[in-house]
Order: C-alpha cells, then structure tokens, then sequence
C-alpha cells in the first residue's frame, strides 16, 4: 500500500517572533510510519517542524496548518491508498491584535514584533481550516483514519465524538484516545463499530489490516 500519516503538531505565528502550537511530540504517528514502513508499505510521513520526536529521518516538514493542508492537496496527482491523520492541527490561529490603554481603549497592532511597552494585549483567536474535512474529496477512493483526542469528559463521549468526527468529515474510521478515554485506544468504524486495543502495538496491526480491507 501507499501510506501518508501525518503527526506532531502544526503552529501559527502570532508575530515574526512568536507562535501559537499545542503539547504533540508527533510520537505516536512517526512509530506508525516506522511500522508500516517493516510491513513493506510505501510510507511518506508527513511531521510538524515543532515534534520532540525526532527519530524519523526521511520526513517531510510542515509547519502551519495551511502549510499541512497544501502539502496533503499536493499528493492528489499520486493518491495513496490510505492516509492515517494523526497529526494535532492548531483549532486556531491569530487575527488581529490590540493593545489595550489603562483606561480601557484598545488601539489594533501591526508589527513584525509586538512589544512589552505596549502593555496588555487582545488577540483574536480565528478558526483554522479543518484539513480532515478535505481529504475525502483530495482522495475520494482512500482509507481514511482520523484522531480524535480528548482531554474532558469520558471515554464513551470521546468515542460519541469519534462517531460524530467519522460521519461529518467522510472518513472511513476514527482512533479514540487522550486523557478522557484513558490508557489505550478505541478504533471507531460507525456508530456502535468499536474496538478497544491496549497498546499501540495491537493498534498499529489493527489500522492495517483496517486499511488493507476491501
């Protein structure tokens, strides 16, 4: 098979100097990669320049979400046979910046370094695109596996999410896992389709023979 996964975490610069990110190490997808690759797959790994997981040699860098997003469109003249999207993607990134005076006016900041002087400042937080929403249509014929990772709540609204997350972006399955699924990962294929797996190797061989599958 021809594989992508994506893994670690996208970032969005708030100025030249400062960035927005979140706490992916980009672990979990560059094992992946490494497993498919010792099964004899065709393997790109498509990894955040900001991963503490650096054993992958052979990876492709991205940086922000858009950076993401235009290098996955770029692989639609090759389409893989499967894409596992385990890559953290920034939920936001920023708009526009106001200082804010000691009697209470704001004041909008260009610059390509904001500065201390200023005081306290107001950034907008502005939604990014939802890459997993636009891989059915850049490889309409793929598996597709995407994460849902969820630190509130409980493991079945983290799989009720799964469910929502699989139906909504036209994906073929949906791993389950973060502090409120707990240890483990759930592997959802539809809504009441789940299996648990104790440990990323019995995920690994899962997803597989998940993607192999007809």
């Amino acid at each position: 098979m021809r594989c992508v996964v994506t893994a670690g975490p996208t970032y969005e610069p708030l100025d030249n100097v400062r960035r927005l990110t979140n706490f992916s190490t980009g672990e979990l997808g560059t094992e992946l990669a490494r497993f498919l690759i010792e099964r004899g797959h065709e393997v790109k790994l498509l990894l955040g320049e900001l991963a503490s997981y650096r054993e992958a040699t052979n990876a492709e860098i991205f940086t922000t979400t858009r950076d993401l997003r235009e290098r996955l469109q770029g692989l639609t003249s090759r389409p893989p046979d499967a894409v596992f999207h385990a890559a953290a993607v920034n939920d936001f990134e920023f708009g526009r910046v106001w200082a804010r005076s000691e009697q209470g006016e704001s004041k909008e900041l260009k610059a390509g370094k904001f500065s201390t002087r200023e005081g306290t400042l107001l950034a907008e937080l502005v939604p990014t695109p939802k890459v997993i929403a636009e891989l059915r249509q850049w490889f309409p014929v793929a598996r597709l596996v995407g994460w849902k990772y969820e630190v509130d709540r409980t493991r079945e609204d983290v799989i009720r999410e799964a469910e929502k997350q699989r139906a909504v972006c036209l994906t073929d399955a949906c791993v389950a896992n973060g502090p409120a699924y707990g240890d483990g990962f759930g592997l959802v294929e539809g809504v009441g389709e789940f299996e648990h797996f104790g440990d990323r190797a019995a995920l690994f061989g899962a997803l597989e023979k998940f993607a192999r599958r007809v």
